[in-house]
Formats: C-alpha cells, sequence, structure tokens
C-alpha cells in the first residue's frame, strides 16, 4: 500500500532513538500518521514544526498498518508566526484542534482546504483571529454541531437575532428569549457575519462555539478536555484587546 499527498503537519512524538511518529491532516486522506525514519535528525528536524506543509509520501505492507513516511519540506509557517505571540497561539490552536477533533484517516477536503488558507494567512495578525472564528464555525458544522442562526427558533423571525440556544444551537431573538434570556448564549454580530469585529467581539463568539465544543466533541471523550492551546490562543486575543 502507498500513496502521495500533501500534508499539514500537527504533531510529532519520539520512536525508538532517531524516528518520529508524524501526525499530519491531509486532503485526501485526511488526518494521518506514520513513521519517519531519521526524524530527529539535523536535516529534517529544522522542518518539522507544527503548521509545516510537507509533500508526503505513505507506505505500509497493509492498510491498517501504521506504516512509514517519506517527506519533503514545502514551506514553513512557524516562521511567519514567531513574530506575534497571538498568531503562534493561534496556530497552536489549529493544529492541536485538528488533532483533537478529527477522527483518522477520514478524508475531509472542504476543512483541509480552509485550514491551508487559514494558516496562512498567519503574517495578516488583524484578520486572523476573525478567520480562526469562521473556520471553527465550519470546524463544528463539517463534524455534525453546526449552529443554526439563519431564524429565532421561537418565532421565525429573521431581525433583533441576540442569543444562541445552548441545546439545539439555534439563534434567539430578543424577544424569543423572553425569561429565558440568562440561560442563553450570547450571539454577536460578527457570528452573523455582519463586517469587522473587535477582538473583544471575536472572544465573546468564541466562548460560544467553545460551548459547542465542550459539549458536543468533548463530551464523546470525557477523559480528553479541549486542547489547552485554544484557551491560550482565547487569552492571548483577549489580553491584546485589553492593551492600551
Amino acid at each position: 500500500m502507498d500513496w502521495r499527498d500533501t500534508g499539514i503537519l500537527l504533531s510529532t512524538r519520539k520512536h525508538g532513538e532517531t524516528a518520529l511518529i508524524l501526525d499530519v491532516f491531509t486532503p485526501q486522506h485526511g488526518r494521518h500518521a506514520g513513521v519517519l525514519r531519521g526524524g530527529t535528525s539535523r536535516r529534517l528536524a529544522p522542518h518539522l514544526q507544527p503548521g509545516a506543509q510537507l509533500d508526503l509520501t505513505w507506505r505500509a505492507r497493509l492498510e491498517d498498518h501504521i506504516g512509514s513516511f517519506a517527506m519533503e519540506p514545502q514551506r514553513s509557517r512557524a516562521a511567519a508566526a514567531m513574530g506575534d505571540r497571538t498568531a503562534l497561539a493561534g496556530l497552536s490552536a489549529v493544529v492541536a484542534m485538528i488533532g483533537y477533533c478529527l477522527p483518522e484517516r477520514e478524508p475531509l477536503p472542504a476543512l483541509y482546504a480552509r485550514t491551508e488558507r487559514l494558516l496562512d494567512l498567519l503574517p495578516e495578525t488583524d484578520l486572523w483571529p476573525l478567520a480562526y472564528l469562521r473556520w471553527e464555525l465550519a470546524l463544528l458544522d463539517d463534524l455534525g454541531f453546526g449552529l443554526d442562526l439563519s431564524a429565532c427558533a421561537v418565532t421565525g423571525a429573521t431581525r433583533d437575532l441576540a442569543y444562541v440556544s445552548p441545546k439545539s444551537g439555534r439563534a434567539v431573538s430578543s424577544q424569543g428569549a423572553g425569561d429565558w434570556a440568562p440561560r442563553l448564549l450570547p450571539l454577536p454580530p460578527v457570528l452573523l457575519g455582519r463586517g469587522a469585529a473587535s477582538d473583544a467581539e471575536i472572544v465573546t463568539a468564541l466562548a460560544t462555539t467553545g460551548h459547542f465544543l465542550q459539549h458536543h466533541l468533548a463530551a464523546q471523550s470525557p477523559d480528553r478536555p479541549l486542547p489547552a492551546a485554544r484557551a491560550g490562543f482565547v487569552d492571548r486575543l483577549s489580553r491584546r484587546e485589553a492593551r492600551p
């Protein structure tokens, strides 16, 4: 068995003395692992930073074996993020969330394309937080937990949408919320795709998407909390907003 694909490096871990196990996200083969012989060498190690784009060849005797990778670097993304702590935290959040959320070996080409575009935007530090939020919404959608923010779940109204039901993920208007408003999640305008947004508004929106990540995705694996890297990114974004 063998295949060739491009891929985004998610993480590495040591395997024996000089090899690494790579966890990558590819368009045609999904999230996939394999052994890279000599991965700790001076020639290869500098290219194996999370977010790196790799040209990958995978081989194994049988399809269900872990197999081995041969790889050639295409481009690094860590360098683009090193100059900005928020961007670096964002890069860590993306690769951690993919590793946490996606099943192995299930192709998700549309999500892959979105992820590649998102990571290529890292140098655009003013645009990136909003792009990340939209990516997280797409992640929820692709995994079957997408939010329906088109109309109020109670009245059917399409105006004055102010909340999200924490159970159904549907929008609720101010009128429809009534006395239940304190129990609902906030629906900032940025979640409705309305123009630019401040870091504070994006942080509020990420609290809402985070609820569904925690209570739907994490609930399937109660012994695996959401990656700390996501909380670290939200914290960095909050501190960036607080700076004078």
